[in-house]
């Protein structure tokens, strides 16, 4: 691998000159790959994501054509650092253009802040028009203090924002009963359900659904709050690890913010600029990557799937709701459940319509057990 690295080394070990290889990437017989470095994950791991992702098939689809749910009643929240500028910054100039100068005290302290963002499934009508746009909010973790001193910058006493130095559990907490609900009842649609599932990941500072305070605070008129764990080292279950917060820095540097106060405006105003059919499209993805897991029977190695999606749509061919083939939750059963395989081999000359009936049977009780740890 270390060998194949750039263009030269590639020519050096294939014999070839330069411009060969080149012209062997540009024919698509040689490509460029940029190789990311994944959880480890555990069996216990891989077969937690593989019962996640049956208890998200919608129950009445299990025996025909499997279909994952709507999944319009998840909220999906998640922390991430946004720098207040990049160490290299790419642009384009013009021929003799003054290159910009760019400075910090130190390249390995850049200030920044975390955010919390949170958003659900978008919704559009029957003429194309969003009714929703799913994005609920995201929320820097920082505080207002008076300056307790004169500088250059600010006289004595002016208002200061400053990132919130540790986010514990008790900020964490807060961050979600001052600012997050209240959000959520602002922007939900009225004819959105009333049980609202928000998933996080495992990080330690984040609370779970039997914490006495959340519980206190859960219940808001209609509605009723159910946080739920997404399963360990598996950012691609979640929308906004799976690409929405990289759209979000990608809009964020083009700002080029001075100081935090232009870092949060920045932030939101990229959140708020965000199309809401990203975030539909998104949501799909997320759908064709469960299958993926699936495949690999709860792995994370697996190739990203291209879908296409704008083609598929104008194709009128996009599905909203992503199928699951049956041989391939029959096997997820099989590989979560080992006695049913010993069964399956014992009975391997019964009725093929008694077996695929245990099958069934078995995968019934892996989304029961799925419900019952939500």
């Amino acid at each position: 691998m270390g060998e194949r690295t750039c263009i030269r080394d590639v020519a050096t070990c294939l014999d070839l000159a330069p411009t060969k290889v080149w012209r062997l990437i540009r024919r698509g017989e040689i490509k460029a790959h940029s190789n990311p470095l994944h959880p480890y994950l555990t069996d216990a791991n891989k077969a937690r994501r593989v019962e996640w992702i049956l208890s998200l098939i919608q129950e009445d689809t299990i025996h025909h054509h499997p279909m994952y749910k709507g999944m319009y009643d998840f909220i999906h929240i998640d922390e991430k650092w946004f720098y207040l500028t990049k160490k290299t910054q790419r642009i384009y100039l013009a021929h003799k253009e003054k290159i910009p100068y760019r400075a910090k005290k130190s390249s390995k302290f850049i200030p920044k802040a975390m955010f919390l963002g949170a958003v659900a499934r978008p919704k559009w009508n029957q003429y194309g028009q969003c009714t929703f746009d799913g994005k609920i909010g995201i929320f820097p973790f920082v505080s207002r203090v008076a300056a307790q001193r004169n500088s250059i910058n600010r006289p004595r006493g002016s208002i200061e924002i400053k990132p919130t130095d540790s986010v514990t559990q008790e900020v964490y907490r807060s961050m979600l009963i001052e600012q997050l609900i209240p959000a959520i009842l602002r922007k939900w649609p009225s004819d959105g359900p009333s049980i609202i599932f928000i998933q996080q990941d495992n990080a330690r500072v984040h609370i779970t659904n039997d914490d006495p305070i959340w519980q206190q605070n859960n219940r808001q008129g209609a509605f009723t709050f159910i946080l739920t764990q997404q399963p360990p080292n598996s950012p691609d279950c979640k929308i906004l690890d799976l690409s929405f917060f990289r759209s979000i820095q990608s809009l964020m540097h083009k700002k080029i913010p001075k100081n935090m106060k232009e870092l949060i405006k920045a932030v939101e105003d990229a959140f708020e600029e965000l199309h809401p059919k990203t975030l539909t499209n998104v949501w799909i993805s997320l759908q064709h990557h469960l299958n993926e897991i699936l495949k690999v029977k709860g792995s994370n190695d697996y190739v990203q799937p291209h879908l296409g999606k704008k083609v598929q749509e104008d194709n009128g061919k996009l599905q909203i709701q992503v199928r699951v083939p049956s041989q391939l939750v029959r096997e997820c059963v099989r590989f979560l459940n080992p006695s049913t395989n010993q069964q399956g081999t014992q009975t391997e000359n019964e009725d093929a319509a008694q077996h695929n009936q245990q099958i069934l049977e078995a995968y019934d009780k892996a989304v029961e057990e799925s419900q019952r740890l939500l």
